[in-house]
């Protein structure tokens, strides 16, 4: 309902990102700033169904930041302030979570199935450098090992077809980062590895 924050079918509060499922039939809405949730749709606006409450277990959220979904219709979350990125089914039901790659800011999944994050260290680092730290990740998505990170500030990232990496950040500025880098090595962290 327009105008009107709430927590039912009709309404969100303040959300935050949206993905859509491979075949674009589906959509999914991060309800994170006033709520706590992931809301689906259907692409012509019908809701389908909805999960998270407030909380810190398992497909629970504080600050349901950015949502992607993969060729196969996993859906990733950024739980942001309790520091994970959970995963689920394309019905909501809790796969598995991530606590190694701080306060994810935004997931981004290329078409040809890459994981990107742009993220902070944690929720304290986020709140207190918000606009000047932060960095880009590169992520398997079947394990979780990061694959390549640098540092760059930003709050939303876009990865192209190309290898250009576009970073959006709260001072209005956007940063442009080429191919190569990640080649190279630069910051590849062999030491972060998803807990269990």
């Amino acid at each position: 309902m327009k105008g009107k924050a709430a927590t039912d079918n009709n309404t969100f509060n303040r959300p935050t990102d949206i993905a859509f499922s491979p075949d674009g039939r589906v959509v999914y809405i991060s309800d994170g700033y006033g709520n706590s949730r992931v809301v689906k749709y259907s692409y012509d606006g019908q809701f389908v169904s909805t999960w998270g409450t407030p909380g810190s277990g398992p497909g629970q959220f504080n600050t349901v930041h950015s949502v992607a979904v993969d060729a196969e219709g996993i859906v990733y979350v950024s739980d942001r302030e309790n520091n994970r990125i959970q995963i689920f089914d394309a019905d909501g039901k809790f796969k598995r979570m991530w606590t190694h790659l701080g306060a994810t800011q935004n997931l981004f999944i290329t078409p040809a199935g890459d994981l990107w994050a742009i993220t902070h260290r944690n929720n304290i680092e986020n709140l207190t450098y918000d606009t000047l730290a932060g960095r880009i990740m590169k992520i398997d998505r079947g394990t979780g090992r990061i694959l390549g990170a640098m540092e760059s500030p930003g709050h939303w990232l876009h990865a192209t077809p190309y290898g250009l990496i576009f970073i959006g950040s709260l001072t209005g500025n956007v940063f442009r980062w080429y191919p190569g880098w990640l080649d190279k090595g630069l910051g590849a962290d062999e030491g972060l590895r998803p807990s269990k």
